[in-house]
């Protein structure tokens, strides 16, 4: 079975040049963040990135502006982890949809040594029902 629990992310965009991730995530080391999930994508000559965090992590605003992001809005999603096996994504996408719950974005990778996970964003009026489903 799957474990599920409320994150929250935030996105924004740095420069699209080698070593610019790099930076970030040191910054974040430094500042003693736990990234749960970072994610990025090209964008309009830019880099777009989110940035996951647990839902009671420090406040990432002050080290943000510290080292010149700005931040979008605090955002919530849903980090699905488990035992990796052929469905366990698929199995977690149905119970959703039979809740009629829509996925705004999801983003799954394996985490070796036999794990998985995902970065599941739901409209935020389907968060709670989201956690409840999965949840149980």
């Amino acid at each position: 079975m799957a474990e599920v629990t409320a994150v929250v992310y935030y996105m924004t965009t740095i420069a699209d040049k080698p070593g610019e991730g790099a930076r970030v995530l040191n910054a974040f080391k430094e500042g003693g963040i736990n990234l749960l999930a970072f994610l990025g994508y090209p964008k309009a000559r830019k880099a777009e990135i989110v940035i996951a965090v647990e839902e009671k992590a420090p406040a990432l605003g002050p080290l943000a502006r510290k080292i010149g992001l700005t931040l979008g809005k605090k955002q919530k999603a849903l980090l699905v982890t488990g035992e990796d096996r052929p469905g366990a994504l698929a199995e977690v996408m149905e119970k959703l949809a039979g809740a009629g719950i829509n996925v705004v974005s999801a983003h799954a990778v394996t985490g070796g040594a036999g794990r998985w996970g995902a970065l599941i964003s739901v409209p935020p009026a389907a968060m709670r029902k989201a956690l409840k489903v999965l949840a149980g």
